[in-house]
């Protein structure tokens, strides 16, 4: 990553950009999803969809396991894959 200069702000570096974004996915789960728009089924599938996608980036841009080794990265995708997809899995059993 580039360092700040004055002709370089880093006000639209990668991080920046990610938060915003998870921002945004926060207001989205929070504020429209979680209101009587959509099914109660299709709400929940949508917010743990979300979540999991907010999971994935917190934990290769915050946590940095982007460059992280190989093996890292593996266990970190897999668990924001597997742990979303069995409380869904349960809560769909339910």
């Amino acid at each position: 990553m580039r360092e700040p200069t004055e002709r370089n702000p880093r006000i639209f570096d990668r991080l920046t950009i990610v938060w915003s974004m998870l921002v945004l996915a926060t207001v989205v789960t929070t504020w429209i999803l979680s209101k009587d728009h959509l099914s109660r089924g299709v709400a929940v599938l949508m917010i743990f969809a979300i979540a999991a996608w907010k999971v994935r980036y917190v934990l290769l841009d915050f946590m940095e396991l982007r460059d992280a080794p190989r093996p890292a990265r593996i266990i970190a995708e897999g668990w924001s894959l597997t742990t979303p997809l069995m409380i869904m899995i349960l809560y769909w059993r339910h």
